[in-house]
């Protein structure tokens, strides 16, 4: 016997009629705008810089440092906001879009290998006229040794202003963006773990290696 079923007119907990699917329904519809997230990261960029250049700015940097801590049995996290975010958060966003960047490698516009040539050369670009740039500027001085910081995309922030104009930006303009923001990041992170760590571990790094071609390989099987 199966059980009596579900009308279809019974309404979901959003379009009901209680108290907090109310207060809820228009932040659901928000969610649905395509520019949701772009409105959303310039708010608040804006209400981050007024508050970090406000007369309550103490609260600002104190609020970064506010400490996470987390425990599970025998295993403990403890972190400052700034690292959570840096650290994992931003993780994820980058796996969000390492996957979106598969999508299109497999399936998507960039299956022709020929068209991530102009992504390539722009991020290219993008990482060495900054560093030059910068270079003849702070030639001689003591600020010289940080080229390699305007090198990097900030890709969040570039994908959230591109979702901010929403449908007015055709789809092969924001792979383009996409695309040359994740390689653009690469090659900041190649100079940044060349050039400013304390030196490589060559070991992990042909783990890592390893790893990238294990996948390569697995791709080609399937």
């Amino acid at each position: 016997m199966t059980g009596p079923a579900v009308s279809s007119a019974n309404p979901s907990f959003l379009q009901s009629d209680r108290v907090l699917a109310r207060a809820a329904q228009p932040f659901v519809r928000f969610l649905h705008i395509e520019a949701a997230g772009g409105i959303l990261l310039v708010v608040a960029t804006l209400c981050a810089l007024v508050w970090a250049n406000s007369p309550w700015r103490g609260s600002y940097e104190a609020f970064w440092s506010t400490v996470i801590r987390v425990e599970l049995g025998s295993y403990r996290f403890e972190e400052d906001l700034v690292h959570v975010v840096n650290d994992l958060l931003m993780a994820l966003f980058f796996f969000v879009v390492g996957m979106e960047i598969k999508r299109e490698l497999v399936v998507g516009e960039l299956r022709d290998r020929r068209a991530i040539a102009l992504p390539a050369m722009a991020a290219l670009g993008g990482m060495v006229v900054p560093a030059v740039v910068y270079a003849a500027i702070n030639r001689g001085g003591d600020g010289a040794a940080g080229w390699g910081i305007p090198m990097a995309t900030d890709i969040a922030f570039a994908l959230g202003v591109v979702a901010l104009l929403g449908r007015r930006v055709p789809p092969p303009v924001k792979l383009l963006l996409l695309t040359l923001a994740i390689v653009d990041d690469i090659g900041a992170i190649a100079v940044i773990a060349i050039f400013y760590s304390d030196g490589l571990r060559p070991g992990l790094l042909l783990v890592g290696v390893a790893l990238v071609a294990l996948i390569a390989a697995m791709h080609r099987v399937d």
